[in-house]
């Protein structure tokens, strides 16, 4: 199967692409096989609407927390408020997430969804910092429109999958909790440098990604990869390919998925969202 990572970024440049890793899998076997950089959105719209048959896993919070879209008196479903939001221009939505949170209490400003909670991601809503509520915004209505299928969320062509990917939760299992990359590559430390090399150590072991059951091997070379681009496109074929593993077992995703919220492809915060929804896991316990 043909496997797609997407590292995805909230205003594509040349300097800040979209990086992309095309990899084929087969047999346990993730190859990548070529890494691409699209410097605007077309590129990636004229990826999502080619012919499958393809898999893609994309780092970009696909939904929003069901208490924000409840309370903002958004429509119930994906389909229906990512619709809304691609009517929108990018100011118009700033102003909306700034505006709900400028009056509520501090500690509860911005909202997770389930999946956030259990892989220890920030709030969908988040427009500083790391802005993956401009991703957010950029993202899924292009998803929405090129009619791909969202397992647990949209069903489009089903030759066309896209699962969202988040290489930190896969990341902190490799690494814990330590720095790997850095925007300036002026400030890059030799402890990143180190981290980045035993990311790729450990996920093209013998023993291949224990609880992902993958092996990888790399056709290519990632070089001077300061921020990390690169090695998180590669992270999110991994999910992807993890996903495309168990698609008959509903792609391994929870038994409970919000619609409105969708999931990570990452199978512990896949086990955590289950333990969540049958009471097991004290919701204090997995915030960051």
């Amino acid at each position: 199967m043909k496997i797609i990572g997407i590292d995805f970024t909230s205003r594509p440049t040349r300097s800040k692409p979209l990086t992309c890793a095309l990899c084929d899998f087969h047999d346990g076997v993730l190859l990548v096989k070529k890494l691409l950089e699209w410097s605007s959105y077309k590129e990636f719209e004229r990826f999502l609407i080619s012919a499958g048959p393809w898999v893609a896993g994309i780092d970009f919070p696909f939904g929003q927390s069901r208490k924000f879209i409840e309370n903002i008196n958004w429509p119930r479903n994906w389909p229906d408020y990512v619709s809304l939001i691609g009517k929108m221009g990018r100011d118009e939505f700033k102003s909306i997430l700034n505006e709900y949170r400028a009056d509520r209490p501090y500690g509860d400003k911005e909202h997770k969804r389930a999946t956030d909670i259990a892989a220890g991601s920030i709030s969908p809503q988040k427009l500083y910092g790391v802005p993956v509520g401009l991703m957010f915004f950029e993202g899924a209505p292009r998803l929405l429109q090129a009619g791909v299928t969202l397992p647990g969320i949209l069903d489009g062509d089903p030759e066309r999958l896209v699962f969202e990917a988040y290489p930190g939760v896969l990341v902190r299992r490799l690494i814990g909790r330590r720095s790997y990359k850095q925007d300036n590559s002026k400030k890059e430390t030799q402890d990143q440098l180190k981290a980045r090399g035993e990311i790729l150590n450990k996920i093209q072991d013998n023993s291949g990604i224990k609880d992902l059951h993958i092996m990888v091997e790399l056709n290519i070379t990632i070089n001077n990869d300061t921020n990390g681009d690169k090695l998180d496109a590669v992270l999110c074929a991994i999910q992807a390919a993890w996903a495309w593993k168990n698609r008959n077992n509903k792609f391994g995703e929870p038994n409970f998925v919000d619609e409105a919220e969708g999931w990570i492809a990452d199978p512990p915060t896949c086990k955590i969202m289950n333990d969540i929804a049958n009471g097991h896991y004290k919701l204090r316990n997995l915030v960051d």
